[in-house]
C-alpha cells in the first residue's frame, strides 16, 4: 500500500507564520525529486507547536500541492483519542491517503489502553491508519502481541517502526502478517530494516536528500543490496548529522543551506542547532555529494 522514500516534511515558518508559498514549493520539489509518498505534521513537522487549525492548513496545503502525484499520509496522533479522532476525520475529508498515529505520549497507556485508543480510531473512522511506534519519545512501547492484535482490524495497516530494534521486523512479520506494512523510522538503520522485510522509511533526511533517499530505497525494493550499501554509505553521515542537535533544527539548517529561499525557522522550544552541530551538518552535505 505504502512503500519507499517518505519525507516526514518540515514545517517551513516565516516570521511566526506557516510559509505557505515555500510549503507548497518544497512538497513540489519533494515529489519532483521522486519521494514516494510524504508525511506532513508528524513530529519533523513540529506539530506540537501547531494549532489546530494549522495542523489541517498544512494538511490542506500538502495534499493541494502533492496533486495526486503521491500519497498523503496525514500525521493525526495525539495523546487524547477524541482529538486524533479529528484529526484523522480532517485528513480523511481533505483526502489524505492515511494516517500516521503515534503512540499516546505522557499518559503512558499499558498494552489494552493502546489497544482500546487505536480500536476506537479505527471505529471511528475508515482511513486507513499506520501505527508509529517511537518509545523513545512516547515511553510507551506497543508489544509484538499487541500489534498483532491491532493488525486484524482492516484499517490498521501499517507500522513506523522507530524502536530501533530490527530484530522487530521478523518478529512483527511472522504476527502480522507479510501484508502488515513495515516502514523504519529510523534513516541509519533503514538498510537493515529492508532487508528483513521492511518497505520503506519514513525519512528526516530525505527532507534534505530527497532523490538520493528515493534511489536508496528504490535500490533496496529492487534487491540491488550493492547499490543499496554504495548509498547508504554516501548518506551515513547525514543521518547521523540531522540528529547531533534536537530535531527538526539540524535538518531545517541543512535544508536551508541548501536551499536559502526555505527559512530555518523554528518554534520554541525548538532553537537552531549548535555550532558543533551545523559543522556536522556540512561535513555530511559535503560527503553526501550536496555541496
Amino acid at each position: 500500500m505504502f512503500s519507499g522514500s517518505i519525507p516526514a516534511l518540515v514545517t517551513l515558518f516565516r516570521d511566526g507564520s506557516i510559509d505557505e508559498a515555500g510549503y507548497k514549493a518544497f512538497v513540489d520539489w519533494q515529489v519532483r525529486e521522486g519521494s514516494h509518498a510524504l508525511v506532513p505534521c508528524g513530529t519533523t513537522g513540529e506539530s506540537a507547536t501547531l494549532s489546530f487549525d494549522e495542523h489541517y492548513r498544512v494538511i490542506d496545503l500538502c495534499i493541494e500541492a502533492a496533486g495526486g502525484r503521491v500519497p498523503v499520509i496525514a500525521g493525526c496522533g495525539s495523546n487524547d483519542t477524541a482529538t486524533a479522532a479529528r484529526h484523522m476525520a480532517h485528513s480523511q475529508k481533505a483526502g489524505a491517503a492515511a494516517a500516521l498515529v503515534v503512540m499516546p505520549y505522557y499518559n503512558r497507556p499499558n498494552q489494552e489502553g493502546l489497544y482500546a485508543h487505536f480500536a476506537a480510531l479505527a471505529d471511528a473512522c475508515d482511513l486507513p491508519i499506520i501505527l508509529y511506534n517511537v518509545p523513545g519519545r512516547t515511553v510507551t512501547d506497543m508489544t509484538v502481541d499487541t500489534m498483532a492484535r491491532l493488525a486484524k482490524i482492516p484499517s490498521i495497516v501499517g507500522v513506523k517502526d522507530a524502536t530501533g530494534n530490527v530484530a522487530r521486523v521478523s518478529a512483527q512479520r511472522l504476527a502480522c502478517g507479510e501484508d502488515f506494512v513495515q516502514i523504519s523510522g529510523n534513516d541509519d538503520m533503514a538498510l537493515g530494516f529492508m532487508a528483513m522485510g521492511g518497505v520503506g522509511c519514513i525519512s528526516v533526511t530525505a527532507n534534505v536528500a530527497p532523490r538520493l533517499c528515493a534511489d536508496f530505497q528504490n535500490a533496496c525494493l529492487a534487491g540491488d543490496w550493492a547499490k543499496a550499501l554504495e548509498l547508504q554509505d554516501r548518506l551515513y553521515p547525514l543521518h547521523a548529522a540531522l540528529f547531533s542537535d534536537a530535531s527538526p533544527g539540524p535538518a531545517k539548517y541543512a535544508l536551508n543551506k541548501l536551499r536559502p529561499e526555505w527559512s530555518a525557522e523554528l518554534r520554541l522550544p525548538m532553537t537552531p542547532p549548535s555550532d558543533a552541530s551545523r559543522r556536522a551538518v556540512d561535513a555530511a552535505l559535503a560527503h553526501a555529494g550536496l555541496i
